[in-house]
């Protein structure tokens, strides 16, 4: 469950973007996105993925919030462009374009459209990364706990 502070970042952020009639991609991803769509989850931060055009507008958006701005940043196994915001003490990430490394190999970019979906909670209609693309990306950062948990509610909810 979502505290009140989660909450009221999500109205703030939600209002923000959307507002700004900038056509950006984006979506809800992690812990948050997973109890929006019903799983049991401790909420740790509100992490949003958009793309690179999306990350840079959004930092512009979130300016009033910024901790750190939107920056390229790579390890050995991930890369975006990430920046990050505190509304209300609650911790948001915003990652644009990312990439995982597969072998030797950075995987392509991907549209995030194709996996977006929009849920309602409480009076937002909010976009979140499908399930089952959130389990692939886990089990391709070797988080494989985590992906099966969302393999078990996936196949306990028979969603997709």
């Amino acid at each position: 469950m979502l505290t009140s502070r989660h909450d009221s970042a999500l109205r703030i952020i939600n209002e923000l973007i959307m507002g700004s009639d900038k056509g950006i991609v984006w979506a809800l991803t992690g812990s948050t996105a997973f109890i929006i769509q019903g799983m049991q989850f401790a909420p740790n931060d509100i992490d949003i993925q958009t793309n690179e055009v999306g990350a840079y507008a959004i930092n512009k958006i979130l300016m009033a919030y910024q901790v750190k701005p939107v920056v390229f940043s790579s390890t050995d196994y991930i890369r975006s462009h990430i920046g990050y915001y505190s509304i209300d003490r609650i911790s948001i990430e915003v990652m644009g374009d990312i990439q995982k490394k597969q072998g030797e190999t950075w995987e392509d970019i991907i549209d995030l459209r194709a996996i977006i979906e929009h849920v309602d909670y409480k009076d937002m209609t909010l976009p979140v990364l499908k399930l089952s693309y959130e389990s692939a990306a886990y089990r391709k950062l070797g988080r494989l706990e985590r992906a099966n948990c969302i393999d078990s509610f996936l196949l306990t909810n028979r969603r997709k």
